[in-house]
């Protein structure tokens, strides 16, 4: 085991037996609910996790962003938070709301704003030290609690299901390089691009050219997208959802059609996550396809952004 796998062991440890917040949520986490919806062949998992309702429900709007303390900050994290230094400038942390039996938050030490594209090549270390792990990243209105201040999430490997089902569903190939591909893969309504690739270089080109080829919304610095990344067998899978949408229209809908659905990259994935236990109990597979509809690209502009990619690599 890495000198960092143990220290995470060891911290996660620590914080368990401290901390009583973080204790009592992944106690918790022994008793969600689960259950398993088909939408259109691709298997979704749904998850009723009351502790997530602090990040379904955030606010990400600039007043309310101007209006809190960031909980990021050192300054202002629980006194029981402990944290393990990365690359001299963030923090690895025990995620006292926990999705996944093993969740950190890592934690830009500077206030800065969430963008990705000068961190992918972070994203991508941290995918190939954190062996139990898949590394995310939740764009600033793609579902990231705290879109003022940079930072990734990592959860236990494998437990979405997009991770073992990828393969079965490679539609097309986008890209092919010496030491990469860029699959597109054939899961509608989810939008979905995959790097496979034994070169972090390479990694980091093919993304640069798929955040070129989207759209960048007016106000916004980056283009819409969630980010999984994992490392196996010395080979980097990268999964890049990119998005139309921050928050579905049933989200604000009034009475039986409102579910607080907030999809971010774990919903993505193949968990959605209902903290809300009537959400829970009445979500359907048609519910899902619909959000997942709203908030990915619409088909024709995900064609239109893979023959982008195409152009911009050849």
């Amino acid at each position: 085991m890495s000198t960092l796998n143990e220290n995470i062991r060891l911290l996660t440890e620590q914080q368990l037996a401290t901390w009583e917040t973080a204790r009592r949520n992944y106690e918790a986490l022994a008793h969600v609910q689960l259950k398993e919806v088909d939408v259109r062949g691709v298997r979704y998992r749904v998850q009723f996790n009351p502790a997530r309702i602090v990040s379904s429900a955030a606010r990400g709007d600039d007043r309310s962003l101007r209006e809190r303390r960031c909980f990021l900050c050192p300054a202002n994290r629980p006194p029981e938070q402990q944290g393990i230094p990365f690359r001299g400038h963030y923090q690895l942390l025990l995620n006292p709301f926990p999705i996944f039996p093993r969740h950190l938050t890592i934690v830009e030490d500077e206030h800065t704003p969430q963008r990705i594209a000068t961190r992918v090549d972070d994203m991508l270390e941290l995918a190939r030290l954190l062996t139990d792990y898949t590394v995310f990243y939740n764009g600033p209105r793609c579902g990231a609690s705290a879109p003022d201040h940079a930072h990734f999430q990592a959860g236990s490997r494998g437990f979405m299901p997009i991770e073992a089902d990828w393969r079965m569903r490679t539609d097309e190939t986008v890209v092919q390089t010496d030491h990469a591909t860029l699959y597109s893969l054939a899961d509608a309504p989810r939008t979905t691009l995959v790097i496979d690739t034994d070169d972090a270089r390479e990694a980091c080109r093919l993304f640069q050219a798929i955040c070129r080829a989207l759209p960048v919304p007016e106000g916004d610095e980056e283009p819409m997208m969630n980010v999984l990344a994992l490392y196996e067998s010395a080979r980097w899978t990268v999964f890049v959802f990119p998005r139309a949408k921050h928050r579905p229209a049933c989200y604000t809908a009034e009475g039986d059609a409102r579910l607080l659905s907030s999809p971010a990259s774990v919903d993505l994935g193949g968990v959605f996550i209902t903290p809300i236990e009537q959400d829970f109990q009445k979500i359907t597979a048609d519910d899902v396809a619909q959000i997942l509809s709203e908030v990915c690209l619409s088909p024709e502009a995900f064609a239109r952004v893979k023959e982008h990619i195409r152009n911009a690599i050849h």
